[in-house]
């Protein structure tokens, strides 16, 4: 019992992890127990672990697949569906980390255009500022890009 408990807290805080990166904390529960298990698990095992329903569990592994941090299997002989960990957690997530803030970079700059265009001075110099400073930004980010996960 002790141990059960134990487990879901560490869990519960992978989870509030995958949330501040802007996940839900179902994709953050799966990945947690994914890796505290260390092995493949059917959606059955998922949802009785993480405490949400199989359907919950389903919806969110295709978000989980898409990115690269999970994959669905069937055995032969079984109609269960079994999911394992893809390829490096902490890469996939960078990957994703640095697709969204590039993304929210590029659509920042596009909507700053409009304000730029603006015949009043001070809305205009307010955009020219926040783009000077969206444009160090994204060079920024570039540079995280570059930094490759530690693999120990």
């Amino acid at each position: 019992m002790e141990e059960e408990k134990s487990l879901r807290v560490l869990n519960d805080l992978f989870s509030r992890v995958a949330r501040s990166l802007g996940y839900s904390s179902v994709h953050g529960k799966i990945i947690g127990v994914l890796l505290l298990e260390g092995r493949e698990m059917s959606l059955q095992e998922l949802a009785r672990a993480t405490g949400y329903s199989p359907a919950s569990i389903s919806l969110s592994l295709d978000l989980l697949e898409v990115l690269g941090l999970v994959k669905k299997v069937r055995r032969s002989g079984d109609r269960k569906l079994y999911v394992k960990l893809e390829g490096d957690v902490l890469d996939v997530l960078r990957h994703a980390i640095l697709a969204k803030v590039k993304q929210n970079i590029a659509a920042t700059l596009l909507e700053l255009e409009r304000y730029k265009m603006s015949k009043n001075a001070k809305i205009k110099r307010a955009a020219n500022v926040l783009e000077k400073e969206l444009k160090r930004l994204r060079n920024y980010v570039d540079k995280l890009a570059e930094v490759e996960v530690p693999r120990d």
